[in-house]
């Protein structure tokens, strides 16, 4: 699963006029809160590594509202290492109020215009704001072709940050008092996807707000005179709010937030919520919970399914040099319960290095490139043993390919078993998340071509993968224990990727246009390789 990629994640925080002073902030004549937002950004660097920034707002200063952003991962971008600098920047962008961000990207990776948050400068100061999101707009393409059918709209980068931007600029335009919570409501008609938005203006008014699937996680806190909010809880937790005190904020939901107190309204209404499962799977810290649901709980609940799993299949004799082993980090919840449950060790025979950077960031020659030197394998714990190897996912196959092979060479073990936390992955993303063609996808090409609907894994399929890998054997979980472990029901959850059934209109459009593609290319590939055969036979008779 490191080779994937998730957008980003989002922070907001403010001190209240009202409420008991919080022992968070620090007394500088206002409360500032500055300086709490990079602590927040790196309990949220499990979501973006790419760049950081934040935007803070002061009544105190000429620029009400300032912008501080840059390439690079939170403590690169703040100076933590460089005393001075860390506090020139806090004191420079003291603030009440505040909105952070960090991301990931596929697109202007190493462009700092494309970091969040994006402001916009305006005369009047209810129009003048900053925001930042995560997620994804299905429909971007569609919005995109929309602002540019005016000949005089110019978009400068190709992101829906941007074109969300502009959208949010049209809906405050004829506005002669700000009224974020109609704001809102204006944008949900538009959008198509996942968003999930921090947003902060001259005059002092915050919102944030969830898409009204709720596709990405988005939690809030209010004690005493502190409101904070962030794409995880961990962020909050770590901040010294309660386990109490820490919510969800609902699918639909904005909660609007001045000097003098906070207001929550339903900006968009929703039947179903679809939260995306891969939080719980993999991109969320382990040690958050998402819309009442621990992330740790919910891996070490995969881990019991693939023991279950293992136990009937009865494939693999397991004997005293049977052991499993986690691919670092976020797999060890799953390994250790799947050893618990089995009776067997689980041993860390993979060392990750942690200065190496994940895998997903790059392209694609030189992901393979860092591949190999991402984990090193201890030949004293795999020798001669026969290994589970537990992954949270198998998305492009680089890494695991190169992974296996290198246990193989300097671990030299008896036998090597994949066992992946987490069903297929048959389809693409198009809500946030760094993989939209089947054709980069590692389970299509054993699919049936003519149909993504009624695909089905058999264990000759699981075979066949697993000696492409350069495994023993494979074995995935199947899609019903997904919302089994989690603790949700199916419905509520996002699994488009691994059901493809995809829960808005866009997404359903996105993913059929993209399997047409898919099977074209295949096509053309099989034209090619009979050329190619024909030539060879013609020149050999020759």
């Amino acid at each position: 699963m490191s080779e994937l990629n998730e957008e980003c994640g989002v922070a907001a925080i403010y001190h209240l006029s009202v409420g008991e002073t919080s022992p968070l902030c620090t007394a500088q004549g206002r409360e500032d809160v500055s300086s709490l937002v990079p602590r927040m950004l790196l309990d949220l660097q499990n979501r973006g590594q790419l760049a950081a920034g934040f935007t803070t707002y002061s009544p105190f200063r000429r620029q009400l509202i300032d912008t501080y952003k840059e390439i690079g991962s939170v403590s690169e971008v703040f100076n933590f290492t460089k005393r001075s600098r860390f506090t020139d920047i806090l004191r420079e962008y003291s603030g009440r109020a505040a909105i952070g961000h960090v991301r990931y990207a596929t697109c202007g990776r190493d462009d700092r215009s494309y970091a969040q948050p994006f402001e916009r400068h305006h005369i009047k100061k209810h129009k003048w704001f900053s925001f930042a999101f995560n997620g994804h707009l299905a429909n971007y393409d569609s919005l995109k072709e929309d602002l540019l059918s005016d000949g005089n709209t110019y978009l400068a980068r190709e992101t829906d940050t941007e074109v969300i931007m502009h959208y949010l600029c049209a809906a405050l335009s004829p506005q002669e008092e700000p009224d974020l919570s109609s704001l809102c409501r204006s944008v949900a008609k538009l959008f198509d996807g996942a968003y999930s938005i921090v947003f902060l203006n001259a005059v002092g008014d915050m919102f944030v707000a969830r898409d009204p699937l709720g596709m990405k996680p988005l939690c809030y806190a209010l004690e005493g005179s502190l409101f904070a909010a962030a794409s995880e809880s961990v962020a909050l937790f770590n901040l010294g709010f309660s386990a109490e005190s820490v919510k969800n904020v609902e699918p639909g939901q904005i909660i609007l937030v001045n000097e003098n107190g906070i207001r929550f309204e339903r900006f968009a209404e929703t039947m179903l919520p679809a939260h995306c499962f891969f939080e719980w799977v993999y991109f969320a810290n382990v040690a958050s919970t998402l819309d009442g649901r621990s992330v740790y709980l919910a891996r070490k609940n995969l881990g019991e399914e693939l023991a279950r799993q293992e136990l009937e299949s009865n494939d693999v004799i397991i004997d005293e040099d049977t052991i499993v082993v986690p691919v670092p980090d976020t797999s060890k919840a799953a390994a250790d319960a799947m050893a618990y449950r089995l009776g067997i060790p689980s041993l860390e025979g993979l060392i990750r290095n942690r200065y190496s950077g994940r895998t997903f960031i790059e392209g694609g020659e030189f992901r393979w490139k860092k591949a190999q030197t991402k984990y090193t394998p201890l030949r004293e714990v795999l020798e001669g043993k026969k290994v589970f190897l537990v992954e949270d996912s198998i998305v492009r196959s680089t890494t695991m390919r190169v992974l296996l092979q290198r246990i193989r060479d300097l671990g030299h073990v008896k036998e090597l078993h994949v066992r992946t936390a987490c069903p297929p992955i048959i389809g693409p993303c198009f809500y946030g998340i760094d993989m939209s063609t089947y054709s980069e996808l590692f389970v299509p090409q054993y699919m049936c071509k003519k149909s993504r609907e009624n695909w089905k894994l058999t264990r000759d399929i699981e075979k066949k993968m697993a000696a492409d890998l350069g495994a023993d054997s494979l074995r995935y979980l199947p899609a019903e224990s997904i919302p089994r472990a989690i603790g949700l029901n199916e419905n509520q959850l996002c699994q488009a990727c691994i059901t493809g059934k995809y829960p808005t209109i866009w997404g359903q459009k996105l993913a059929q246009k993209a399997f047409v593609d898919y099977q074209e290319s295949q096509e053309q590939i099989k034209d090619t390789d009979r050329l190619n055969s024909s030539a060879i036979n013609e020149g050999r008779c020759r």
